[in-house]
């Protein structure tokens, strides 16, 4: 009985920390309109990973599981915040830091509107 409940524990910490690593995804779909044009998907992702290089209002680029680092441009507007939502400034972000992004997919772009700083250093 023992071991069933231990076996049971780390089975489910285990999916927790891969379920952490992983990509949500989020889509809308939009039907034809009636005059018979197609309106663009909107897919709205986040994603985890570590600062490799950062250059404010313009691009970051961050470690993640995928094979190669992914390169994120910045949308119009970025709001930079602490995980517990405290708004930021974006000197906080360094290489190194651990981000979430919050971005929609245009085209071959992936436009950032939100990061959220899961180490905040001082």
């Amino acid at each position: 009985m023992i071991k069933l409940f231990l076996s049971v524990t780390f089975a489910t910490a285990l999916m927790g920390l891969v379920a952490y690593g992983q990509t949500s995804t989020s889509s809308t779909t939009v039907a034809t309109g009636t005059n018979g044009v197609s309106e663009t998907t909107t897919t709205t992702t986040e994603s985890t990973g570590t600062v490799t290089e950062f250059t404010p209002g313009q691009a970051l680029i961050l470690k993640t599981e995928a094979a190669e680092p992914m390169r994120y441009k910045f949308g119009k507007t970025v709001t930079y915040v602490t995980s517990d939502g405290r708004v930021i400034e974006a000197s906080k972000i360094r290489k190194d830091s651990k981000v979430r992004v919050h971005y929609i997919k245009q085209g071959d772009d992936m436009l950032v509107d939100k990061v959220i700083v899961t180490d905040v250093r001082d």
